[in-house]
């Protein structure tokens, strides 16, 4: 009976401790899937991050390309703010990754290693006390069974001896050996008496520690052990929602920034922009003249018309070039002019400044460059153990060619630009002309020059040479449409006032014009009245009206004083 107690206890022992054992593995289990989820949220939160950069990366504006001079509008330069703000949006969820990986999945697996190493020894723990304890009850049985059976040899001893010792036949001496061998066993027996009772006391105060101390204690550290899991599990989870809230504010920042980007966008300061980008410098046209089908003889068509006679007669069913040069496509998709003359002339201004800042900046950088090695030449010769100076020279040589170089090409774009401001129109001259427009007779109707301004393909440019006629002014049209036919009537030849020089190619296509090529020098024989219109002589036979603005007049002294 207390052999089955005994083993009853010791089974519900062991019960105990594998269903605690299957406990803590679930528990362990647990915290290495927790791990594994912390882990993928970081994997996410890097691969968010990188195609978050990916995606600011690739529409980040590219160097030396149309899109670096967009940067200029409001709008491209709040997409760029939102790029970059996109950038450190994504260097959060960066920040998230790292956090998540350094706080929460280093932490665990060490801890997983930690709480492996308790467990274990935990275990191993209760499995030496319960086998300690089976050892002794083996050990207290052991002596019970030898105390029994020691007990069962002194009795038989005891009744051999009474036997012999009543019987007279045996002699004396056999009956003294019976005495003897039952007090033997007589001694014996006692002696397994108290060692049983030596075992059995001993045995009773370590089942009484097994099951009172050494046990509870195992339990109570497995319980320990597991609330320290549970307890690290909350503190993770806790640091989970914890990296997420430490990165708000600067997420919010991001966002803000993104916010002031766009609200600092400016529609009509980015239109100004466009306005001032593309502003050609030239005079809107004048006026169409009125064509009077109905004094055939008298009618004169102006050079600047929109409807070319001679062109009209010559393509009849064909279109007129009546394109406005607002609207008038450059074909010529060649290289680029150096000297930037396929350009309108305000356009050709700026680039030309911009690339005198930019060619100004190159040089300078050189300057720079030249006075360090300079100065770095002056040390060689003061400390000659640092360097020879004589190494430096090569490379000083080279950057003064580069800096004769640059300033050359500075003084070639300077002198285009100084060309280009004396040709374009100054303010008086434009508020002159545009009142001549508005005192013209109603009749008439405006262009100035939308056949001068366009070549025969169509583009700014004419017979090859676009810097000059980019540049031409506009051609006002004369007061009066007889004022040719009346004055080529008269027979009289008029004397040369001056000289003058073209400034631009002129097609003398309508009556009373003559053609003048660049450069060509005439002879000027009747001022600008103010109609806009000078009249010139080639030779005895060739004279005629070309614009005011395509020539230079030099007037003599004494025939100007006349007029």
């Amino acid at each position: 009976m207390l052999e089955e107690r005994m083993g009853d206890c010791w089974s519900r022992t062991k019960d105990q401790f594998d269903n605690l054992e299957k406990h803590t593995q679930w528990g362990i289990e647990f915290v290495e899937k927790y791990t594994k989820f912390v882990k993928e949220r970081s994997e996410i939160e890097t691969n968010y991050a990188k195609q978050i950069r990916n995606l600011s990366k690739k529409y980040q504006p590219k160097k030396n390309s149309k899109e670096e001079e967009e940067s200029k509008y409001t709008f491209c330069r709040a997409f760029l703010t939102t790029l970059n703000e996109l950038n450190d949006y994504a260097g959060q969820h960066e920040v998230i990754s790292e956090d998540l990986t350094s706080h929460i999945i280093t932490e665990l697996t060490r801890y997983l290693q930690e709480l492996k190493t308790e467990r274990k020894s935990h275990f191993h723990d209760g499995r030496k006390a319960q086998q300690h304890i089976e050892s002794s009850w083996k050990q207290l049985e052991a002596s019970k069974k030898r105390f029994e059976r020691e007990c069962k040899e002194a009795e038989r001893a005891q009744q051999y001896f009474e036997k012999m010792d009543a019987d007279i036949n045996v002699t004396k001496a056999d009956v003294e050996k019976a005495r003897q061998q039952a007090q033997m066993r007589h001694q014996m027996a006692n002696d397994s008496k108290s060692e049983y009772a030596a075992y059995l006391q001993k045995f009773n105060q370590e089942q009484n520690e097994h099951y009172y101390t050494v046990i509870p204690n195992i339990f109570q550290k497995l319980q320990d052990m597991e609330e320290k899991r549970i307890e690290r599990i909350s503190v993770c989870m806790k640091k989970f929602a914890d990296v997420d809230r430490q990165v708000l504010p600067i997420v919010g920042k991001c966002l803000d920034g993104m916010t002031n980007a766009a609200e600092s966008i400016e529609p009509k300061a980015d239109s100004k922009q466009v306005v001032e980008s593309f502003k050609s410098g030239f005079e809107p046209p004048g006026d169409v003249e009125f064509e009077d089908y109905g004094q055939a003889m008298k009618r004169t068509v102006s050079e600047t018309s929109l409807s070319n006679t001679k062109e009209s007669k010559e393509k009849p069913g064909g279109k007129t070039k009546g394109k406005l040069w607002p609207f008038i496509k450059n074909k010529n998709k060649g290289s680029v002019p150096e000297d930037f003359s396929h350009l309108p002339p305000e356009q050709r201004r700026k680039k030309l400044q911009g690339k005198i800042d930019e060619l100004s900046k190159d040089i300078q950088k050189e300057m720079d460059q030249r006075d360090a090695l300079t100065k770095m030449k002056d040390v060689y010769i003061k400390n000659p153990q640092m360097g020879d100076p004589a190494s430096v020279d090569p490379r000083l040589t080279e950057i003064g060619q580069n800096i004769e170089k640059l300033q050359s090409e500075v003084q070639k774009f300077e002198g285009w630009l100084a060309e280009v401001e004396e040709r374009m129109p100054s303010k008086s001259d434009s508020q002159r002309k545009s009142g001549l427009y508005e005192t013209q007779n109603s009749t008439t109707v405006s262009n100035n020059c939308a056949q001068d301004r366009e070549s025969p393909d169509g583009s700014y440019t004419e017979e090859q040479n676009s810097e000059v006629q980019v540049k031409a002014q506009p051609i006002p049209t004369p007061t009066t449409t007889t004022e040719f036919d009346d004055e080529f009537d008269d027979e009289e030849v008029l004397p040369t006032i001056g000289t003058c020089k073209a400034l631009y190619p002129f097609e003398g296509h309508n009556e009373g014009t003559i053609s003048v090529a660049e450069g060509e020098l005439l002879y000027v024989i009747e001022e600008d009245k103010g109609d806009g219109w000078t009249r010139v002589r080639r030779n005895e036979d060739e004279e005629g009206y070309v614009p005011t603005s395509y020539v230079e007049v030099f007037l003599e002294t004494n025939a100007k004083g006349q007029w």
